[in-house]
């Protein structure tokens, strides 16, 4: 066996050094505490709406409907949903694929009422408050296309990645062993 007295260019660093010994400086109930399900929904819902009005702007402006879209709003949900939820668990990347997909179908029938109110020479929300219950079935007819479902699902598994929050190796050590602890206890 040799031993090198230099340290290889291929071997990767250990951040994990450390990380058992700084679990014990972690507060779990804190961490828990930041968790917030309201602050996730009131911040997807703005990005919602401000994304809307983003994509109708720019797809009126260059006249063209861009499908694609739908997954950069996932991404975006997913983003504001680890930031402001600053969830832990399951119920923040489920709210936040759930939320893609709802805010796809707001997108898409703000987009369309916009090339609507385009051709008719209105405004869009004179459109959006004339859609009636005999509307909706014709514009999933004619409007949404099988490239908008596929996107949509897309963007929500985008949505479903980043949705939780990213913790430092310690925090992430005490709360698996907090967890642990729990099951025992059960």
């Amino acid at each position: 066996m040799t031993t090198k007295p230099y340290k290889s260019v291929l071997r990767l660093p250990k951040k994990h050094r450390g990380a058992a010994e700084k679990a014990g400086q972690v507060d779990v109930r804190r961490l828990l505490a930041q968790q917030s399900l309201r602050d996730a929904v009131i911040g997807a819902l703005i990005v919602i709406i401000l994304f809307s009005l983003l994509w109708a702007m720019l797809s009126t402006l260059v006249n063209r409907i861009f499908p694609w879209m739908t997954v950069l709003l996932g991404v975006a949900i997913g983003l504001v949903v680890r930031r402001a939820g600053r969830g832990l668990d399951w119920r923040f990347p489920a709210l936040a694929a759930l939320l893609t997909l709802v805010g796809a179908v707001v997108s898409n029938v703000v987009v369309a009422a916009a090339f609507t109110a385009d051709e008719l020479g209105t405004s869009t929300f004179t459109i959006l408050r004339a859609a009636t219950s005999m509307t909706w079935p014709v514009f999933f007819r004619e409007v949404i296309s099988a490239a908008d479902v596929v996107y949509a699902f897309c963007g929500a598994g985008a949505a479903a990645f980043y949705a939780n929050r990213r913790l430092l190796r310690s925090e992430y050590s005490a709360l698996r062993k907090w967890r642990e602890q729990q099951a025992q206890a059960d």
